[in-house]
């Protein structure tokens, strides 16, 4: 485990063409490389524009296989650079079996790993059901030259228990790459609700079990439908008490880093040791839907 650790996140706009979309992505990979960074984390799906949206079996020509054209690029800019990159792919598994996967590429540029998003949103601009299996991987630390990455994707950053999971795995970085915005028909204070429960509940994951957070957003206005998504960027990192070491607003394309020290998540734990206190005998409902 190497410590301190340079850690980054790109907060990009995904509304251009795949090509351009991807460049971008490179470009802020090059940056993150430049500033010393050891770690850098796109945004969910950052290859196109937010295709759930719509229900539409057109888009299913966007999944590509694991390894693939992008993932295999992206390998070989982990190699030229020696950095960690945390990517999100429309993942094609087999026919008609699809993913929303994380893949990590270590600073070699090898394979380090995979997560396939566990939790599957069905809202209103949302539709990843008709896309996306649930993953069947598990909530398992991916390990890599720099520490345990503890992956999870977006609507899985609002269940405790994929965090509490992930940690009690050996996780010693939470990330969520992210693509969450607003419905433009909602009122500012109904967005800013939204916006603060979303920033509030990654940060009391960062709290309740002692690990920095990477919670990376896209940002921009997207449409394929009536409405459109406002995505509310709000990238940041926090430290192992939920504090905010770096972060970005809701409208601008930025590289967020910053320095950590991950022995700080030991002496954090030593303070608050919600580990050693947690009532394991007692919790077996916690797998039921309700307690009735």
């Amino acid at each position: 485990m190497k410590t301190p650790l340079i850690i980054s996140a790109v907060q990009q706009s995904c509304n251009k063409s795949r090509q351009e979309n991807f460049q971008l992505s490179i470009d802020y990979i090059q940056s993150a490389a430049n500033n010393k960074a050891d770690l850098v984390v796109l945004p969910e799906l950052h290859l196109d524009p937010y295709f759930c949206q719509e229900e539409n079996v057109n888009n299913f020509s966007l999944a590509e296989t694991i390894p693939g054209p992008h993932s295999e690029k992206l390998s070989q800019l982990a190699k030229a650079l020696n950095i960690v990159i945390v990517t999100t792919l429309f993942e094609k598994r087999a026919p008609g079996l699809y993913h929303n996967s994380a893949v990590v590429f270590d600073k070699d540029g090898s394979y380090a790993g995979q997560y396939r998003k566990m939790h599957i949103p069905d809202d209103p601009g949302f539709y990843e059901k008709f896309y996306f299996t649930p993953g069947d991987l598990g909530f398992t630390p991916i390990n890599t030259s720099i520490g345990r990455l503890g992956i999870l994707i977006c609507w899985d950053q609002w269940f405790p228990e994929a965090a509490r999971l992930m940690t009690l795995a050996g996780a010693e970085i939470l990330i969520y790459p992210t693509a969450i915005g607003w419905d433009p028909k909602d009122t500012s204070a109904e967005q800013e609700r939204q916006r603060d429960a979303w920033i509030t509940i990654q940060r009391s994951h960062a709290v309740a079990n002692g690990l920095p957070v990477i919670s990376c957003n896209r940002t921009g206005f997207e449409t394929c439908n009536d409405s459109g998504i406002m995505f509310w960027g709000n990238s940041f990192i926090a430290g192992p008490q939920g504090e905010i070491l770096s972060n970005a607003n809701e409208k601008e394309d930025k590289l967020v880093i910053t320095e950590i020290d991950l022995i700080q998540t030991e002496k954090t734990r030593q303070i608050w040791p919600f580990l050693r206190d947690r009532r394991i005998d007692d919790y077996q409902k916690i797998t039921k839907r309700f307690i009735d």
